[in-house]
C-alpha cells in the first residue's frame, strides 16, 4: 500500500521534531554541567572559571528561565542568564559607542555569525574545515580565532560537538526530500511478530 505524505502527517513529524530537539537541549545542558562539576571535583569549593560559566550560560539560555527553574539545577535560572549578558552577549557588542581600542582588531560580528552557523549546521567540522569554508566567501581567519569564537559561544570541538546532532539539524539538511517522501508499508515476519512499515523516498 502506497500513499503520499499528508500535510498533517508533516505537521506530526515537525512537532516530533520539535519535542526531540527540547529533550536534546536539556541533555545537552546537563551534560555540559556535568562536565564542569567533572572539572571541579575535589575541590572544596565550586569556583568556576569565565569559560565554565559561558559553556553553562550558553546552554542555559537556549532552554530559557521557565525549563531552568523545572528541572532544579545547581545554579538558579536569574545566575544563568546574568552570566549570559556578562559573558556572551556583551563579549561580541560592537557598538560604535564603544571608545577607540588598539591592538589586534576584533573580529567582524558577520565573521563571527558565519562561523558559529556553520559550526552549529556541520556538527563534523573541526577548526581546519570551517576556516577552509570561510576562506571560499573571502575571510581568511585562523584556527585559533575559530576556537575562541566557538568557545565564546559554549560550542564544543568537532569530536564532542558531533553526538549531539538534533532534529532541528536534520530535518533542515534533508528538508527537500522529506516534502517528497512516498511512504510504503511491507509485511515482514520476525521470530516475534509481523513487522509493518518501511518507508521509500522518492524524488520527482
Amino acid at each position: 500500500m502506497k500513499f503520499v505524505l499528508q500535510p498533517w502527517q508533516l505537521m506530526l513529524i515537525i512537532l516530533a521534531s520539535w519535542i526531540n530537539r527540547q529533550q536534546q537541549e536539556v541533555i545537552e545542558y546537563l551534560r555540559t554541567e556535568n562536565t564542569v562539576l567533572k572539572e571541579n571535583f575535589g575541590k572544596k569549593r565550586i569556583l568556576l572559571t569565565d569559560d565554565q560559566r559561558r559553556r553553562l550560560a550558553v546552554k542555559g539560555k537556549i532552554l530559557g528561565r521557565k525549563t531552568l527553574e523545572q528541572f532544579g539545577t545547581l545554579f538558579t535560572p536569574d545566575t544563568i542568564l546574568r552570566w549570559h549578558r556578562q559573558l556572551v552577549a556583551n563579549k561580541w557588542d560592537y557598538s560604535d559607542r564603544k571608545e577607540k581600542r588598539y591592538g589586534r582588531p576584533r573580529v567582524r560580528q558577520v565573521v563571527v555569525d558565519l562561523t558559529v552557523k556553520l559550526a552549529k549546521e556541520n556538527p563534523t567540522w573541526g577548526y581546519d574545515r570551517i576556516s577552509s569554508a570561510l576562506s571560499n566567501v573571502g575571510y581568511y581567519i585562523c584556527d585559533s580565532t575559530i576556537g575562541n569564537i566557538l568557545k565564546a559561544h559554549g560550542i564544543e570541538p568537532a569530536p564532542e560537538r558531533k553526538y549531539t546532532g538534533s532534529w532541528e539539524t536534520f530535518s533542515k539538511a534533508h528538508w527537500d526530500v522529506m516534502a517528497s517522501i512516498d511512504f510504503t508499508t511491507v509485511e515482514v515476519w520476525t521470530r516475534a511478530d509481523l513487522a509493518l512499515s518501511i518507508c521509500s523516498l522518492s524524488w520527482s
